[in-house]
């Protein structure tokens, strides 16, 4: 009997926080399919009283879209690719090897993952000033790799640490050796670990607007995060074109979210089992 009411309420509150996270959403969507006079009306109609696919349309038409989703799709792949080899080389010796210096490493990766992206921006520059990549899409990747890397190891340290070594010792006694051993056994059990860590740095990389902006000289080298601000004018915000945008914007990250998601569910939680 009181299972019943609880199990009620809870829901309740379920759909009313899910509801308060998905309204951002729905108005972007409703915005993008209404005509321009309607999205400046000062009426909140919540359900759009005519449709138009013609903000899309201006958007996509806009200078330097598909220059711009390629440039984003190719930054952020890339940061992502890299993070995952990278962190998972070094992930796994953190979890299995026991060497002088591991704990000071550990600490140093979780101290770099706190690290705000703005305070690092000066260093950044200088750092990739010297190198000659100022405007190229190779600094935008690296940038994107460092900053996604510490998290990287960090999670996928916790995801080794939770695959019992057992089965890669009873691997070992049937005849794999060590990498046969991670190949066969752990690395299938690390899909939920990667596919997690992976959705988190397609985020960081693919919503980064303020090293694109600055390291970018040539606007051929912007990526989609700043074409959307060049909806703003010096003559207003074309508001439906940037809605219509945003929705553009959103559906590479939606694709590849769809694509991991069902392995994404159990990697929530898989991770958690050792620390």
């Amino acid at each position: 009997m009181r299972t019943g009411p609880r199990r009620i309420l809870l829901g309740t509150i379920g759909l009313l926080v899910a509801a308060v996270f998905a309204f951002p959403t729905y108005w972007m969507i409703t915005s993008a399919l209404k005509p321009p006079i309607e999205v400046l009306s000062a009426r909140y109609d919540l359900i759009p009283l005519s449709v138009s696919l013609d903000n899309f349309a201006t958007a996509i038409a806009k200078p330097g879209f598909a220059t711009y989703l390629t440039n984003s799709l190719i930054v952020t792949l890339g940061a992502v690719a890299c993070s995952l080899v990278a962190g998972l080389l070094a992930a796994v010796p953190l979890a299995r090897l026991r060497f002088r210096g591991r704990k000071g490493f550990v600490l140093l990766v979780l101290v770099a993952q706190l690290a705000p992206l703005e305070a690092l921006f000066i260093p950044m520059y200088l750092l990739m000033k010297d190198l000659g990549l100022l405007n190229t899409l190779p600094s935008l990747l690296l940038v994107y790799f460092a900053t996604t890397l510490p998290f990287t190891i960090w999670t996928l340290r916790g995801f080794v640490n939770g695959i019992p070594v057992e089965l890669e010792e009873a691997a070992m006694v049937d005849g794999c050796g060590r990498w046969g051993a991670f190949r066969r056994v752990t690395l299938p059990l690390l899909g939920p670990g990667l596919v997690a860590t992976s959705v988190f740095g397609f985020i960081t990389a693919w919503n980064e607007f303020l090293y694109a902006f600055v390291f970018m000289r040539d606007s051929s080298k912007y990526t989609l995060p700043v074409w959307l601000e060049s909806f703003q004018t010096a003559f207003g915000t074309d508001w439906s074109g940037a809605m219509a945008g945003a929705v553009l914007y959103s559906v590479p990250a939606l694709v590849f979210f769809l694509l991991v998601q069902r392995k994404l569910v159990s990697g929530g939680t898989a991770g958690a089992v050792k620390g």
